[in-house]
Order: C-alpha cells, then structure tokens, then sequence
C-alpha cells in the first residue's frame, strides 16, 4: 500500500501525536508499504526531507490563531493534488489537522477530540495566547472535525474513552475502532539497578489550559514543605510558561521548581529514567503517550482520574488515580510514593508489564492496516 499521514507535528518538533505518526510510519515501512508524511512547515515554501527512511514534507504553515488551520489547508490540499496518483490512502490524525479534498479513501484517528477538550480545558484564560486557544477550539470542533467526519469512511481512535467522547459528534461508540496507542518498549527501558540519590518529581508535556499545571505548583508547595530534598521538573514549553514561572516566584519555589524546556529522546528517556515518579494532571487526555512512556520505563505514575488514564491505569496496581482539579490529592498520592520505596518499586514493575502486554507497536501497527485493507476492499 501507498499511505500518506497527515498530522500536525512530526519529530524532531512535537510531542504525542507526532511520535505517535513517527513509529506507526516506521512499522509500515518495515512491512513494505510506502509512506509519506505531510506536516506542519514553516512561512514559507513546502520543504521534503527524510528522516529514518520516510518521506517528510513539512508544508505552508502561517501561525495566524485561530484561522491558520484554514490557510495551513491550502498548501495541504494542493500538495495533496500533486501526490494523489502516487497514493492509495490518506491517514489523517486529528486533532488540528485539515480536511483534506481527494477522490482517495479517507482514514482518520481521533487522538482527543477538540469538542471535549474545549468544555474540560478553556475556561481559564489567564493571557492572550490562551484566548487565541480557545477561539481555535471553538474553530475546529464547530466546523473543521466535523467536516472531516464527513469526508472519512472510516473512524479509529486511541481508546475506548475517545470513543465515548465521540458521541457529541453524533457517533456511537460500535461506529468507531480502536487501534489504541502505543511506545517503542525497547527503547523507554527501565535503568538497570538504578540508585536514585535525589528525588524529583516529573512533569512532560505542553504548557496549556487543561494541563492542570497551576495545581500541580501547589501541589508543589504542599510536597516540598514535607519533603524539602524533592525538586519538581517541568519537561516542554507552551504558552504558559510566563505565567507559571510567575506563580513559581510567588510560592518561592524557584530551587525546587525547575522548567527544562523541550527534551530529544536520549534526554528524555534519561529523565523518566532517573526521575522517582510521573506525575500527569492533565484535565483531558485521549491516551497519554507521555503516560506510557513512563510506565515503560517502569516509571510509576500519579495522574488524574480522567477516562483516558482510566484506560491504562488501574489505581493502585500499576500508577495512582487521584480527584482532578485537586492539588492536595496530587500532594498526597506523590509523598505516598516517595516514602515508600517498596510500594514504587511494585507500582513501577506492574506498569512495565502492563505496556509490555497491551501497548507495543507492532499490535497496534497490525490493528492499523486491518482498517487500511478493509477500506480499500470496500
């Protein structure tokens, strides 16, 4: 088969969905099929470049909040004009990408659907760029998911709760397929006979509304008054990273609470490695790729008790589940963990097996051309 991606991030920039594309495009090619990626560019002309084997143009894209999806869509389409008889399917993965106009058969993956993540996330606006956020939102779950339901014969998700969740749109949960999520196990690996000699916290992920980061620095300040040795480290950047610094300053957390940009993958497996705990408290989540990074690296994991981590998490088995939107249960579940060194070590074990079993990319990768081959055989 030949398959094109479209997706709004792809590595070495992004984070979930982008790696998400990344390892699914390199399984395909292992099977023989050819692959191409369309993502995200800058101003500009469309540039194509390569990274391990797969075909990547990072088109057009003019960060004109909230309509540059729209304009984005433009050089998209017309690219995808230019590629059609070289094709044989189009992927595309939402959220934030274009609908796309072509005469070939038409897949799409809902990682988190933005009509959810608006009611869950947007409600604080704390600058400008948050605004622009939240008029995207309202954009893309009005108008633009919509359309690309319209234009796919077949929907796939990454769990059973995006599955739920797809019922604003009109759909019933048996009209969708999950294909699931997945990590590269053999790389997120545990450190062997690691010695942790100074505890920290960790945090991956965007800066944005609906990542319940401003809980998490109070949960900071209730972790480190009982817990002085512990650090905090936020790994990834956003549009609130002025605002928390600021909140950080206001707590006098400043050598506790440490901002380490964006991380490559060497640096941030070295970080889950290394790390004494994940802690994820995220008010809306499909299924966390940072979740299961963590786990597979035996990581043990405090997130909050929302559908998607209740798809992978059983609490108290392989990670902690804790009330969203609570800084003192997030608090109270992390020094739990850092005093009982047996109870890690179990949580961390569970979770490892739990991905080992249920979320390696060479089942989700199988899941994903079934759906491939049934389409094209319609």
């Amino acid at each position: 088969m030949r398959i094109c991606l479209v997706a709004r991030e792809f590595p070495p920039e992004g984070a979930g969905i982008g790696y998400y594309v990344y390892y699914l495009s390199k399984k395909l090619l292992k099977r023989g099929h050819e692959v191409i990626v369309i993502t995200r560019g800058r101003p500009g002309r469309t540039t194509r470049d390569f990274v391990d084997g797969i075909t990547v143009f990072r088109v057009t894209f003019f960060p004109f909040y909230p309509f540059h999806i729209l304009l984005h869509g433009l050089f998209v389409n017309k690219l995808i004009r230019q590629l059609e008889s070289q094709l044989d399917i189009i992927h595309l993965h939402s959220p934030i990408v274009p609908p796309v106009e072509t005469s070939l058969p038409v897949i799409t993956t809902f990682h988190s659907p933005c009509k959810r993540a608006f009611k869950k996330n947007y409600r604080d606006t704390r600058n400008l760029h948050s605004l622009a956020e939240k008029l995207q939102s309202m954009l893309v779950y009005s108008f633009l998911e919509f359309k690309i339901l319209k234009l796919s014969k077949k929907i796939t998700s990454v769990s059973s709760s995006v599955n739920e969740e797809m019922r604003e749109y009109g759909l019933t949960p048996h009209e969708i397929t999950v294909v699931g999520n997945a990590v590269d196990e053999q790389f997120f690996t545990p450190k062997q006979n690691a010695i942790r000699t100074n505890p920290y916290v960790l945090f991956v992920g965007f800066f944005r509304p609906g990542k319940g980061l401003f809980d998490l620095i109070e949960c900071a300040k209730k972790v480190c008054d009982k817990r002085p040795d512990v650090r905090f480290f936020l790994c990834g950047g956003g549009s609130l990273l002025g605002s928390l610094r600021t909140e950080v300053m206001k707590k006098r957390l400043e050598k506790q609470v440490i901002f380490f940009g964006h991380a490559n993958r060497s640096r941030l497996v070295k970080l889950y490695q290394n790390a004494t705990l994940l802690v994820q408290p995220s008010y809306h989540e499909g299924l966390s790729t940072v979740v299961l990074e963590a786990m597979s690296c035996g990581l043990p994991v405090v997130a909050n008790d929302i559908p998607g981590n209740r798809t992978v998490i059983s609490s108290g088995f392989n990670g902690i589940l804790v009330s969203p939107k609570s800084p003192k249960s997030l608090a109270d579940a992390i020094l739990k963990l850092l005093n009982d060194d047996n109870l890690r070590k179990e949580i961390g074990k569970a979770a490892r097996t739990t991905v080992e079993e249920n979320y390696s990319w060479d089942k989700i990768t199988q899941k994903v051309i079934d759906c491939y081959q049934a389409l094209l055989q319609q």
